[in-house]
């Protein structure tokens, strides 16, 4: 069972650029494994419209998805840089400390920062 979240990317976010992203909850019915993903793109110009996306994707892996909440990246591929901050109005405002080490398990050799700022 473990393969099929083994399949699942932990990040998926757009490789420049600042831009909205979700944190997503995925479980397997009744319980049993969890984990959290993020996704993010400038495609998006609201929330949900990435919740969309993902989440019939992962239903079709056999995962309930919840969103934790919402915020932005900022990402500097050229500094290696990744800057999370802002909220969600939809969904509310992402824990970004999961986010930024959710990220830190993609992007290892990189500096990863959060705030509460809105800009």
């Amino acid at each position: 069972g473990s393969s099929a979240m083994a399949a699942v990317r932990d990040v998926e976010i757009d490789p420049e650029g600042t831009f909205k992203y979700i944190l997503v909850r995925l479980q397997r019915p009744g319980g049993g494994e969890q984990r959290d993903i993020v996704r993010g793109t400038k495609a998006a110009e609201f929330h949900n419209h990435i919740f969309e996306k993902v989440n019939p994707e992962m239903e079709k892996l056999g995962y309930e998805c919840k969103c934790l909440g919402g915020g932005k990246i900022e990402h500097n591929s050229k500094d290696k840089k990744i800057r999370v901050f802002g909220l969600s109005t939809g969904y509310g405002k992402a824990d970004h400390s999961v986010t930024v080490e959710i990220l830190k398990k993609e992007y290892t050799d990189y500096e990863i920062t959060w705030s509460d700022d809105k800009k």
